[in-house]
């Protein structure tokens, strides 16, 4: 039986931090909140199953399509866990909790392909590129966005 999708309206206020650990991963939550706005009709300016949800989607090697799937049967955040357990590729706790300190560590200003754009949109906001992980400069970002929308 079908349930009804519930969950933040991103056109009011930012996904979870990338940070924030849900079953031990990283980004889990923050895909989560982007897809249950997107099933709900209120993912405003975010995306679902983009580069970011990719890098948790292809480290368990599952389909953005299977994930939404889960979330539009009404799949709560400990059911999402298990199914993300439960299928594509076996990792260990110590395995998922590496994983997340590595992609929490990360930079966009170290992948050459997206090195200019990273530099133009944390100089946008402020922040020393060299210097700054991927996740820092979401938060930031969310945290500005957000509060000029309330503005």
């Amino acid at each position: 039986m079908k349930r009804k999708v519930t969950g933040k309206d991103l056109t009011k206020e930012p996904p979870r931090s990338p940070r924030m650990r849900v079953g031990g991963y990283a980004i889990l939550g923050r895909t989560i909140d982007k897809c249950r706005a997107l099933v709900a009709g209120n993912i405003g300016e975010y995306h679902f199953d983009c580069p970011l949800d990719r890098t948790l989607l292809g480290f368990k090697g599952v389909r953005g399509e299977d994930f939404r799937a889960q979330i539009e049967q009404g799949a709560s955040e400990e059911e999402m866990v298990e199914w993300l357990n439960r299928i594509g590729e076996k990792k260990t706790p110590s395995e998922i909790k590496r994983w997340s300190e590595k992609v929490e560590a990360s930079s966009l200003h170290d992948d050459l392909e997206k090195r200019e754009f990273f530099i133009e949109q944390t100089r946008k906001l402020g922040l020393d590129p060299g210097k700054t992980t991927t996740f820092d400069w979401l938060e930031v970002d969310d945290r500005i966005s957000h509060a000029q929308q309330a503005a």
